[in-house]
C-alpha cells in the first residue's frame, strides 16, 4: 500500500499523494556546454524521463538552464552546492525545482533568501542528503553515516527551511549501501509527510548498479515508500530511465509498454530460445502497448505457465505455438515464430 505524502507540484507534474511515481535522471555533460546539455536532455526526454536535473556550479552554466527550459517539455531541476546566488538565479532562469543542502549555503539570511525566492516563484526545494555529506557534529554523534544519522541530517535541513515558512519540500537520503538506504528511508518515512525521492547513490556501472538499485528502490517501493526515483548508474543516463521504468514495471507499480515473460530454458527446450527472446525484446523495445508477452521454450508447459500473458509463443522441435491468454491459436514453423508473434501483437 502506498504511503501517502504531501503533494508537491514540480512544473507540469505533481508528485506525492496517489500520483504516479516519477522517473528522473541527471545530465552528465559539461554544464557550461549548453548544446551538449540540450542534446542529452532531449534524448532523456525521448526515453521517457519525467524530471531532469542539471548541475549549476557556475554562472556560465545558467546559459544551459535557459536552453533546457526553451527546448524541453519536462521539469528541470537545478542542482546547487554552496552558492545560494546560483539557486536564486536558477529560479529566475525558470527551473521547476532546486536541489540544495540548506546547511551548506551559509547563514540564515542566505537560506531565507533562497526560501523566499522559491516560494514567490512556486518552486519546491529538494533536500539531498547522502552518506558523504553529513555534518561533522552528526557524524561525531553516531560515529558513522548510520540510517539514524541520515534521517537526523535531513530533518535538520528541513527545519532550516521551515523556520522561514517554506514547506514545499522533497527529501532524499541516499547511500551507496543498499541496506543502509532502505533502513534510512523507512525511518524517515515514519517521521515526515514530505514526499521522498528514492535511490541508491553511486550504485555503480550498468551491471552492479542496476542490481543494487533494483534491490534498494524495489524494496522501498514495495513498502509503499517513494514518490520519485532515480537509478544512479555510471553509464549513459538514458539507461537510468529504462532501468527506472523496468523496476516499476517489475513490481507492478506502473506499466509503460511491453513486459516480457520468458523461461530460463531446460533440457526439454528444442529451439534457440535465448536468441529468440532477445529478438522479441529488441523488436518490442519501442512498443507502447501495455501488454505482457511470453516467450516459452516448451510447448507442453509453455501456454499453461504463461496463461496470464496477453500473447505468447512456445517453442517445439523446429516449430512452435502462438497462444493468447493460454489458449493455443496455431502452430507455426520455428523460423516464423517471431514474425507471427509480431503480427498478433499488431492486432491487439
Amino acid at each position: 500500500m502506498r504511503v501517502i505524502k504531501k503533494e508537491i507540484k514540480i512544473g507540469n507534474i505533481t508528485i506525492g499523494g496517489n500520483n504516479p511515481i516519477a522517473v528522473q535522471s541527471m545530465l552528465n555533460t559539461d554544464s557550461e556546454n549548453k548544446e551538449a546539455c540540450v542534446h542529452q536532455a532531449l534524448a532523456l526526454e525521448q526515453a521517457g524521463c519525467e524530471i531532469i536535473r542539471i548541475s549549476v556550479p557556475t554562472k556560465k552554466s545558467l546559459d544551459s538552464v535557459y536552453a533546457l527550459k526553451e527546448n524541453l517539455h519536462i521539469p528541470v531541476v537545478a542542482d546547487i552546492h554552496f552558492d545560494y546566488r546560483l539557486a536564486c538565479e536558477s529560479v529566475a532562469a525558470g527551473v521547476d525545482k532546486v536541489r540544495i543542502n540548506p546547511g551548506n549555503i551559509g547563514s540564515d539570511d542566505r537560506v531565507k533568501t533562497v526560501a523566499d525566492t522559491c516560494r514567490n516563484a512556486g518552486v519546491p526545494i529538494r533536500i539531498g542528503v547522502n552518506s558523504g555529506s553529513l555534518e561533522k557534529t552528526i557524524l561525531d554523534k553516531y560515529g558513522a553515516p548510520t540510517p539514524q544519522a541520515l534521517v537526523e541530517s535531513a530533518l535538520y535541513h528541513a527545519s532550516l527551511l521551515e523556520k522561514f515558512d517554506f514547506t514545499d519540500i522533497v527529501i532524499s537520503i541516499k547511500s551507496s549501501d543498499v541496506q543502509r538506504t532502505r533502513d534510512a528511508y523507512r525511518l524517515l518515512s515514519e517521521q515526515t509527510s514530505y514526499p521522498l525521492h528514492v535511490g541508491v547513490t553511486e550504485a555503480g556501472t550498468s551491471r552492479m548498479g542496476l542490481i543494487k538499485s533494483a534491490a534498494g528502490i524495489g524494496a522501498l517501493l514495495l513498502d509503499g515508500i517513494g514518490d520519485t526515483i532515480r537509478v544512479s548508474l555510471t553509464a549513459d543516463p538514458v539507461e537510468e530511465i529504462h532501468a527506472g521504468f523496468d523496476i516499476l514495471n517489475a513490481i507492478g507499480k506502473r506499466q509503460t509498454g511491453v513486459q516480457i515473460v520468458s523461461c530460463p530454458t531446460c533440457g526439454r527446450t528444442k529451439i534457440d530460445l535465448i536468441s529468440l527472446a532477445q529478438k522479441v525484446e529488441l523488436a518490442l523495445k519501442s512498443c507502447k502497448k501495455n501488454i505482457t508477452v511470453a516467450v516459452m521454450g516448451c510447448v507442453v508447459n509453455g501456454p499453461g505457465e504463461a496463461r496470464e500473458a496477453d500473447i505468447g509463443i512456445a517453442g517445439g522441435d523446429g516449430c512452435g505455438l502462438i497462444f493468447k491468454k493460454g489458449e493455443i491459436l496455431r502452430k507455426v514453423p520455428e523460423v516464423e515464430l517471431l514474425s507471427e508473434l509480431l503480427k498478433e501483437i499488431d492486432l491487439l
